[in-house]
């Protein structure tokens, strides 16, 4: 009997921790293959800022999947057209550059519009996600060169500053060190970076204890001391590192914080939330669900009108790095995602996944893709590298909820 349950408990610890495992070899072996090129200060920045759009997209993808392993293709191309729009109005000669902020709320605006007209034909006329989404790719992929007229919107100059800066782009778009400046001190080390560090380290901290001892004094099931323990060390210690390693090149980049309230937001409101706990319900079982009372078409209505939401603001990352506007941008964006989710514990069959998982997927990909391109490797074996890694991580959800529970009967 205790060796079943020891079995048991090491088969949910792989289950739970796989991909944080796989990332972490996968560091190693970058490390090892690349010298140590891949740990340098400028290549972990890079790893954040190059994809930070894929951090949005598979936070609201995330949620699509949930419903039921649905997925949205419309994303990529949502991406190129509301950039594409917002490049062309704050290009126009009657656009004040002061005015950035009213091309951002037009851009939010025309994005949660398209994303809600794409969830009123999937939550309500019920036509497959699959179908909507597939003509939205085509659709918003053609009018983006009908705005763009096939050429590129440059958003170099003095009139684009405010906006580049704000959304991450640029080679100087980092949070300004002004500890340091108060202080006076030149070490090479941005200090600010240091302290923003150590708030998350501390808040991190902070509220897992508050947490636990809450659900402990409501007496629900908790997850035992030691691997509790062990899993806030680790990612204090991933925390720290990371800190350190940005703090030695330029500091925070602008884009993480984005990234940062994006992430916070939806992982509260689908752990802490009960439009959140729907997502999960509706992906387990609909029918159960609606027969509950809960309104399942609402809840398909609201994650397809929310990816378009994130799917502006990614296009606005994208063109603010890019710091123009083409039609081409965005091509593929809604793979990158897809990808993540699942590489990151999401079900394909829906009901399972978290905001944090996604995002490790998210980093892992953007691992992959940086080391094979320090290690020189052709981009058409990085494609075929990437695919293997997503077929993998979907037959470990198969295959884990088929024969692991038959290997821990044993």
């Amino acid at each position: 009997m205790e060796k079943k349950n020891d079995s048991a408990k090491v088969i949910e610890f792989i289950k739970k921790y796989a991909m944080v495992i796989v990332l972490a070899l996968v560091l190693i072996f970058f490390s090892i293959t690349t010298g140590g090129k891949i740990l340098l200060p400028n290549n972990i920045s890079n790893i954040i800022s190059q994809n930070a759009y894929v951090f949005v997209l598979a936070t609201g993808m995330l949620l699509c999947i949930l419903t039921g392993g649905n997925i949205d293709l419309s994303v990529g191309s949502v991406v190129c057209f509301v950039g594409a729009i917002g490049a062309t109005i704050m290009a126009a000669d009657f656009f004040p550059k002061w005015a950035w902020p009213i091309a951002v709320l037009v851009m939010f605006a025309i994005g949660t519009f398209i994303g809600a007209t794409q969830a009123f034909w999937i939550a309500y006329v019920r036509i497959p996600p699959f179908i909507v989404t597939l003509a939205g790719m085509l659709i918003f992929r053609g009018l983006s060169n009908v705005v763009l007229g096939g050429l590129t919107v440059s958003l170099n100059g003095d009139k684009f500053v405010g906006f580049v800066k704000f959304f991450g782009g640029g080679a100087d778009c980092y949070v300004p060190d002004f500890v340091s400046k108060f202080l006076g001190f030149n070490g090479g080390i941005n200090i600010t970076c240091l302290i923003f560090g150590a708030l998350a380290v501390i808040a991190f901290v902070g509220l897992e204890v508050y947490g636990r001892l809450k659900r402990l004094k409501k007496n629900y099931e908790v997850e035992k001391i030691v691997p509790w323990t062990i899993k806030l060390v680790l990612i204090t210690a991933v925390v720290i590192a990371v800190t350190v390693l940005l703090s030695l090149f330029k500091g925070i980049p602008s884009v993480l914080l984005i990234v940062m309230v994006v992430i916070a937001v939806y992982s509260y409101i689908t752990s802490n939330t009960t439009t959140g706990r729907y997502f999960y319900a509706v992906g387990g079982n609909e029918k159960a669900t609606r027969l509950s009372g809960i309104n399942t078409n609402k809840t398909f209505f609201l994650a397809y009108m929310n990816m378009g939401f994130l799917a502006a603001l990614s296009g606005m990352i994208t063109i603010a790095r890019m710091t123009s506007a083409q039609p081409t941008y965005g091509q593929n964006y809604e793979m990158d995602a897809i990808a993540s989710c699942f590489i990151g514990g999401a079900s394909a069959y829906g009901g399972i996944g978290t905001v944090p998982g996604a995002i490790i997927g998210a980093t892992l990909m953007g691992v992959i893709n940086l080391g094979m391109l320090i290690m020189g490797v052709d981009q058409n074996m990085q494609k075929v590298v990437k695919g293997l890694v997503l077929l993998a991580a979907v037959i470990f959800d198969v295959v884990s909820k088929r024969g692991f529970k038959l290997i821990a009967k044993n």
